[in-house]
C-alpha cells in the first residue's frame, strides 16, 4: 500500500482500513448483512384446398395473440431505450430503480409506477444502479465510468465521482460504502458522502465482476484474464489470487457467494463454473455442463458461456446458467448434476428464492421461468415482453418480479405461489 494515501475504511473496533474512513458505528450484526416473438407472414397460397396441410402451424392471428400475451400486473414506460439493470429497495422492497439505454435511472414505486426520483446528468448508458443496505441512497453509474449517488428522501444528488468505463458498482452490505470495478482492472472504494478514496489495483485487465462478502471485510473481484482475487478491504491486500491451472480459462462473467460468505460461486466465458472456499483460496469444485471445451480451443465463442451462478439457501444446491439455454442444478456436496432445465434462448440471469428451492431465469426470448430445483420442473412462465429480459429481481417474500427488457419497458409480475 502506498504509505502516502491517507484513506481507508475501518469496519469494527479499533482496526484500522483507511484512516479517515470510520465505520465504528455501524452495526455488523448478521441480520444487517442482508443480501421476440417475431411476427411470422406466411404468404398465402391462395388454395383453400391446402387448409389441411396448415395444420400444427400456428395462423397469424394465433401468433399475434401470443406475441401480445401479457401476464404483468403494471408496465413501467418511463425509459426511452432498453433497461439494462433493475433493483429493488433492501429495507421495504416497496421501490425499485433502473437504469437504461437513455442515460438515466429512475426511482418508482412498485405498487403503482410513480417516480420519485429522475437521476439525471449521465453522459452514457445507465448500467448500474443500486440502493445502499438501508435503502437510504441510490448510486448510479454509467458505461463510461460517471457515477452519482442520490438521496432518496431529499431527492438530490449529494456526490459524483468519474472513473475509468464501469464495469460493475456495489454497496457494503452495512455502511455506506460504495464499490465499483473498471475496465483498467481498478477496484474503487468510497466513503459516501465523504468521497474519501482507496484504489485495490490490478494487472491492466478489466475488472469484469465483483462482489462484498457477507463479513463487510472482504471483497471477491473477477477479471478478464480469468484471474479471481479476494481483497482485504481493511489491509488493501489480496489475500487470495486464484489463477493458472486452478483458475478460469476465459474472462470473469458472474460471481455470487453463499450465506456466510464462506464459499464463493465463479463464472466464466470458459464455459465453467468454480467453487472457491474463500478461506483458504482453493477451488474446491468445477462444474461444467459439456465437461469444458476441447483442449486447445481459444476462441471464446468455442466455449457455452456461464451467464449467471447462485446458491439454494434452504438446500445444498447450486445453480449454473449458460449461454445455450442450459440450466444446470448441482449438488453442492457430491457435485453431481442433478438437473437439466433447458430453454429454448439463452439465460441472461438467475435467481433463487430466498427461503425456497425455487430458482427463476430470465433469457434472450423475453420470458420468465420459476423452476423447482428439487425436480427439476417448470413450475411457471411469464410472458409481457417483445424483447430480451436484460435484468429481473424478485422480492423477499417471492410474491413479485420486476423485470427489464430490450423493449424499453419494465414490468412487475405477481408470482403464483405453488407449494414451496
Amino acid at each position: 500500500m502506498d504509505n502516502t494515501e491517507e484513506s481507508a475504511i475501518e469496519l469494527h473496533g479499533d482496526e484500522e482500513i483507511i484512516e479517515v474512513i470510520d465505520l465504528n458505528d455501524v452495526e455488523t450484526g448478521p441480520d444487517d448483512l442482508a443480501d421476440d416473438l417475431e411476427d411470422v407472414d406466411f404468404e398465402d397460397a391462395g388454395n383453400a384446398d391446402d387448409a389441411d396441410d396448415n395444420e400444427g402451424w400456428e395462423t397469424e392471428d394465433e401468433m399475434d395473440a401470443e406475441a401480445e400475451q401479457d401476464d404483468s400486473e403494471l408496465t413501467f414506460s418511463k425509459h426511452t431505450g432498453s433497461v439494462f439493470c433493475v433493483s429493488l429497495d433492501p429495507a421495504t422492497n416497496s421501490l425499485a430503480v433502473t437504469g437504461g439505454e437513455d442515460d438515466k435511472a429512475y426511482v418508482w414505486r412498485v405498487s403503482d409506477g410513480e417516480v420519485l426520483l429522475e437521476c439525471t446528468g449521465h453522459k452514457d448508458s445507465v448500467t448500474c444502479a443500486v440502493f445502499s443496505h438501508d435503502s437510504s441512497l441510490v448510486a448510479s453509474g454509467d458505461m463510461s465510468g460517471m457515477i452519482k449517488v442520490w438521496k432518496v428522501e431529499t431527492k438530490e444528488e449529494i456526490w459524483s465521482f468519474e472513473v475509468g468505463d464501469l464495469e460493475w458498482l456495489e454497496w457494503h452490505p452495512c455502511a455506506p460504502v460504495l464499490l465499483a470495478g473498471t475496465d483498467d482492472g481498478n477496484v474503487w472504494m468510497w466513503k459516501i458522502p465523504a468521497g474519501d478514496c482507496k484504489t485495490f489495483p490490478s494487472s491492466a485487465c478489466q475488472a469484469t465482476s465483483g462482489k462484498v462478502l457477507p463479513d463487510g471485510k472482504r471483497a471477491i473481484v473477477g477479471y478478464e484474464d480469468g484471474t479471481v482475487r479476494v481483497w482485504d478491504l481493511k489491509q488493501g491486500n489480496a489475500v487470495h489470487i486464484i489463477k493458472g491451472q486452478d483458475g478460469h480459462q476465459g474472462a470473469l462473467t458472474c460471481l455470487a457467494c453463499n450465506k456466510d460468505g464462506s464459499l464463493v460461486l465463479t463464472g466464466s466465458v470458459d464455459g465453467c463454473a468454480k467453487l472457491i472456499n474463500t478461506a483458504t483460496g482453493k477451488v474446491v469444485g468445477a462444474f461444467s455442463v459439456d465437461g469444458g471445451k476441447a483442449k486447445g480451443s481459444k476462441e471464446e465463442e468455442d466455449s457455452n458461456s456461464v451467464e449467471s451462478v447462485g446458491f439454494c439457501n434452504i438446500l445444498p444446491l447450486i445453480a449454473v446458467a449458460y449461454l445455450d439455454g442450459t440450466l444446470a442444478i448441482y449438488d453442492l456436496s457430491t457435485q453431481v448434476l442433478r438437473h437439466r432445465c433447458q430453454h429454448e434462448a439463452g439465460i441472461v440471469h438467475l435467481q433463487w428464492e430466498d427461503s425456497s428451492s425455487l430458482v427463476s431465469t430470465c433469457s434472450l426470448d423475453g420470458a420468465l421461468r420459476f423452476w423447482d430445483a428439487r425436480s427439476g420442473n417448470m413450475v411457471s412462465e411469464y410472458h409481457g415482453h417483445t424483447a430480451e429480459i436484460l435484468d429481473f429481481t424478485i422480492n423477499r417474500e417471492g410474491s413479485l418480479a420486476i423485470t427489464a427488457s430490450g423493449d424499453n419497458q419494465v414490468k412487475v409480475f405477481c408470482l403464483q405461489r405453488p407449494d414451496r
